[in-house]
């Protein structure tokens, strides 16, 4: 069974860790994520500090665009985009990694306290009842503040979020791995 996690397309880019898990996993990318990788990837302002690292993380998001242009992923994706909250059947990077998107409306439930971004997120999260992953110690402050109801780890807590959930049969079975 996959692990499914609500996440920004920018961070699959940008933490390469998270393409090699150590079971299934499925991210749940809401469209608006992907669409700022178009400005990332045309802004001349950097991703990241290091110059190195930021031509890194551009190439990596110039092939994740490229992933979701190929024809049919983008149909998959665009049948999602023909009704609000409907998932994309899954796009398959390999037998690892599966990416669904969801065209998540956003309103103004968190307003207040989120960003649009920041509130798909999270609206997501809550209605397909998963996980989200999040690098923002900000961000993750608010949620708890906002009280919102909503399960997050931090990126760098990936590796256990991903075994969390397992049940201990499964262990014994990944102990022998």
């Amino acid at each position: 069974m996959r692990r499914r996690f609500v996440i920004e397309a920018v961070m699959v880019a940008t933490y390469g860790q998270l393409l090699v898990p150590s079971r299934p996993v499925d991210f749940v990318l809401p469209y608006s994520t992907v669409l700022e990788l178009y400005d990332m990837k045309e802004s001349a302002e950097p991703v990241m500090d290091d110059p190195e690292e930021d031509k890194h993380v551009k190439l990596k998001i110039a092939e994740l665009i490229s992933f979701f242009e190929d024809p049919l992923n983008r149909k998959k994706i665009e049948r999602a985009l023909q009704m609000p909250w409907r998932e994309s059947s899954p796009l398959l990077l390999n037998d690892m990694i599966q990416f669904t998107i969801v065209h998540g409306i956003d309103n103004a439930q968190y307003g207040e306290y989120f960003d649009p971004i920041e509130t798909e997120l999270l609206l997501t999260a809550m209605k397909l009842d998963i996980p989200l992953l999040s690098d923002q110690f900000e961000f993750q402050d608010r949620l708890i503040e906002a009280e919102v109801p909503v399960q997050v780890y931090d990126i760098e807590d990936y590796e256990f979020a991903v075994e969390e959930g397992l049940s201990p049969a499964e262990w014994e079975t990944m102990r022998d791995l």
